[in-house]
């Protein structure tokens, strides 16, 4: 499942640099995930990247972008080759 943003961010910008898949950017007010590109580290890392640096825990997985470890595995190699 993807990662989303929560109302949290503080808009530090700590968890862009880090993904992996560059699905994180600049909102209006907080950052924000692509879901079409977040593959919560899968193929990059053991765990999600965003939610290990985050000072205040506001990427949390979204429900609405459930997803497999082999769908996100799959959406990783497509996006790097």
């Amino acid at each position: 499942m993807a990662y989303k943003i929560t109302e949290d961010c503080i808009s530090c910008g700590a968890c862009e640099s880090e993904c992996p898949n560059q699905a994180i950017s600049e909102g209006s007010s907080i950052f924000v995930i692509n879901p079409d590109r977040c593959t919560e580290c899968v193929g990059a890392s053991g765990s999600p990247k965003c939610a290990e640096v985050c000072p205040v825990d506001a990427p949390k997985p979204d429900p609405a972008h459930s997803e497999t470890k082999e769908a996100l595995l799959a959406k990783y190699k497509k996006l790097h080759l």
